[in-house]
């Protein structure tokens, strides 16, 4: 195994480099166990000829190692149909989301390399390695909760786990969501709240509809207020700085939870986005796929 990911990557390197460049891309170098792995994967064309790009299935493939160079085991072929024409001297971008398709759930140092195919040309091209790094991110709170079913109360309800985990990044510590089955064995969502700093202690409550609120501390004044729902879903986003008082959650006698103290800082990274902020389509080069 390691000396056919050795082979694949100088065999498809070597030909033809001048006219397609492929190159893959990750948004962060460690990432924690189940959490979406997303590869941009840019492919310039330098031909002087319109490719025609997107079909067979496997036009588009990846080969993750392990340390020594171990292939990662494949779950199923990642999803890439879709075909397209790249124009000579342009760009496109392919972004695809590799974690539900490739064995990552141990922790440790990966490298992934992309393969573009031209049936046309009966030629490959592949990007160099990328390193990455997964860990198993420190627990710092769970809880058990029943999904709630809306009409039904002669039938025992899901019970599912909520999970916050922590990770060290290059820069930075991060404060990650887990959802998974009650005993822990699948995982269903994972999501990135956000940076936090060293010493913030994240106060998580559930409000009656089985609402996950989270609020922690992102800087020496900042917090941050996410909410999760049962399906994993982040319902909203906001930002509070610390004022004459400490922003704190509070449960009301409704069973409804909210932010009291502080006060909130409008941004455009908030869920859901606030009307201030222009989210209309721009145009964006080069192309994505």
């Amino acid at each position: 195994m390691r000396i056919l990911f050795a082979l694949v990557c100088l065999f498809a390197t070597a030909v033809g480099r001048a006219q397609i460049s492929v190159e893959v891309a990750l948004d962060q170098e460690t990432y924690l166990a189940n959490e979406p792995l997303i590869a941009k994967v840019r492919i310039s064309n330098a031909s002087g000829q319109t490719i025609r790009m997107g079909m067979p299935a496997d036009w588009l493939t990846f080969i993750i190692s392990a340390r020594d160079n171990l292939i990662v085991t494949q779950r199923g072929p990642v999803p890439v149909e879709g075909e397209f024409k790249s124009e000579s001297s342009t760009t496109v971008i392919k972004r695809v989301n590799l974690e539900p398709y490739f064995n990552l759930g141990q922790s440790g140092r990966y490298s992934v390399v992309a393969v573009v195919r031209i049936p046309e040309w009966d030629q490959v091209f592949s990007s160099r390695p990328k390193d990455f790094n997964v860990t198993g991110g420190a627990k710092l709170w769970e809880t058990s909760f029943g999904v709630p079913s809306p009409g039904k109360t002669n039938v025992s309800p899901e019970v599912r786990r909520y999970v916050l985990q922590q990770a060290a990044h290059v820069k930075d510590i991060r404060l990650y969501f887990r959802l998974t089955d009650e005993g822990g064995a699948q995982t269903y969502r994972v999501l990135t709240l956000g940076k936090m700093t060293s010493f913030s202690h994240p106060e998580p409550q559930l409000d009656r509809e089985s609402n996950l609120h989270v609020l922690f501390q992102t800087s020496a004044r900042g917090f941050n207020y996410s909410v999760i729902t049962p399906d994993g879903e982040l319902k909203t986003r906001q930002v509070y700085d610390y004022s004459d008082t400490r922003p704190i959650l509070h449960a009301e006698e409704n069973g409804n939870i909210s932010v009291n103290g502080g006060i909130r800082r409008i941004t455009s990274n908030d869920i859901p986005k606030p009307t201030q902020f222009d989210d209309s389509p721009k145009n964006e080069k080069p192309k994505t796929q």
